[in-house]
């Protein structure tokens, strides 16, 4: 397609109409904020799939996305107003936790306060919506990626919101019908059961971090209307039954279950009863789990919150997303373009599926520039690699078209760069431009290896002079770490 001039106006009205375009992804790149203190770990509390709905109140608090703006310093759990204020109020006290509320879509990689790549942990306390397509991407690949994910279901049937999806389904639905991985990533599944009461035992292992971690030992939970999981080890080998259903073991009758997937870590909890603490806004009836005197509620939901934000380096899984051992994986989300503008961000109409370039494999790929006219386009994404990795190979195939005529002058170019958390240019990787045109795609390869450990934007940016176009077309991206 060499001399193609791209028409002015680009294809997101299309994308937008069949439901691919993402909300919260900017224009250009957004830095990531500058990294926290190490000691902060910081955790983001879902409130955008109704979980106030009915007699629900699963939030910290209601100041939102900042519970300090309710107290700034709170030593009690009715300092701030939730159901799950002791839970937000036990780790704001330690000071080595930084907390928010996310109340719209679910990103990763975008410019958001709220975008989980500013965060070490999510927290899902039932979830009464189902999660989109973008949001189900997002969501795996912050845990591929190092992130620690906390999903907390209830029985079947509870069903706040009345439309027709209750915790189990949606939860489930994330695990296997996503666009990272739906074949059982984390290696269980949740059981569609209504379990009315029990106080499941946790098993005998004085190494594992959850059942003892600084917050105290875990000696037992509550179902108060639950459910379980089923494990399967043979698709997922880390997965870790802790405390089970009484008369159950093994694979079955899992109340409390931890894995992980990627560089990221998992928990599974069957019931909301535990966390709920007795409290929250007016006109809820809400009952005091937390506090249970049969069990040790308080102590799992924290340790278990320690162990995923990486403040615990034992019990399997990458600290904090980027450090300890390295689990072989391709870190990209979305790496063909096939989900349209998820998880990355792009300047508008950059990942397509127009005819008038190809695709190397799949229907989408990235086009930057291509108008004939002065054009800067961006295409980026934010991942963290694994201080454990040695190898760390970024990989793009590159199809690069001009209508220029030189053969001495860079009019137009396409810079790959790494960048930190807060957006300055760790380097700069290749610089390719018009003189590089050539039919089909050519593979193009970098180590990253030296950036192990850390948190990085990988960003294409593509700058085109006033007349005579350039395209430069990317497709099937990967970064394989081990």
């Amino acid at each position: 397609m060499r001399g193609l001039t791209r028409p002015r106006r680009r294809l997101s009205a299309v994308l937008a109409g069949i439901g691919l375009l993402t909300t919260g992804f900017a224009v250009q790149v957004a830095a990531t904020p500058a990294a926290h203190a190490a000691t902060t770990h910081r955790v983001l509390f879902d409130d955008g799939h109704a979980e106030e709905a009915g007699n629900a109140d699963w939030i910290i608090s209601t100041s939102k996305p900042d519970p300090l703006a309710q107290d700034s310093s709170p030593s009690a759990e009715t300092d701030w107003t939730g159901a799950l204020s002791s839970w937000g109020v036990d780790l704001q006290k330690t000071g080595s936790y930084s907390l928010k509320t996310a109340t719209s879509a679910l990103t990763y990689g975008g410019s958001s306060t709220t975008d989980l790549s500013n965060f070490d942990t999510l927290v899902l306390p039932e979830p009464n919506t189902l999660f989109t397509t973008a949001e189900k991407t997002a969501i795996m690949t912050f845990v591929k990626n190092g992130g620690g994910l906390f999903m907390i279901s209830d029985h079947t049937g509870a069903d706040r919101n009345n439309d027709g999806e209750d915790a189990v389904e949606i939860l489930n639905d994330l695990m296997t019908n996503n666009s990272v991985d739906s074949t059982d990533p984390f290696g269980f599944s949740i059981d569609s059961l209504s379990i009315s009461s029990d106080y499941p035992s946790a098993i005998s292992d004085s190494s594992d971090p959850v059942l003892h971690g600084s917050f105290g030992t875990v000696t037992k939970s509550l179902i108060a209307s639950g459910t379980t999981a089923t494990l399967k080890p043979a698709d997922n080998s880390s997965v870790k039954g802790l405390l089970y259903r009484t008369g159950y073991s093994g694979n079955t009758g899992a109340f409390f279950a931890t894995s992980t997937f990627g560089s990221g870590r998992v928990a599974f909890w069957g019931d909301s009863s535990p966390i709920d603490d007795g409290t929250g806004q007016s006109g809820n009836t809400l009952y005091d789990g937390w506090n249970d005197s049969g069990a040790t509620n308080a102590a799992l939901a924290l340790n278990a919150t320690e162990w995923l934000s990486g403040a615990s380096s034992s019990g399997g899984g990458d600290d904090g997303g980027g450090s300890g051992t390295c689990t072989a994986a391709q870190l990209l989300g979305n790496n063909g373009f096939e989900s349209g503008n998820t998880t990355w961000s792009a300047s508008s109409g950059v990942i397509t599926n127009s005819s008038s370039q190809s695709a190397r494999s799949g229907s989408y790929y990235a086009w930057l520039d291509g108008y004939g006219s002065a054009t800067t386009d961006t295409l980026s994404q934010s991942v963290t690699i694994p201080s454990g990795c040695t190898t760390a190979a970024l990989s793009f195939y590159l199809h690069i078209d001009t209508a220029e005529t030189t053969t001495s002058t860079a009019y137009d170019t396409l810079k790959v760069q790494v960048l930190n958390s807060s957006g300055t240019v760790l380097g700069t990787l290749a610089t390719y431009s018009n003189l590089n045109a050539a039919s089909g795609y050519t593979q193009r390869s970098f180590s990253l290896a030296s950036y192990a450990g850390q948190t990085v934007t990988l960003k294409f940016t593509g700058t085109e002079g006033s007349t005579l176009q350039t395209s430069f077309v990317l497709d099937d991206t990967a970064l394989n770490v081990s």
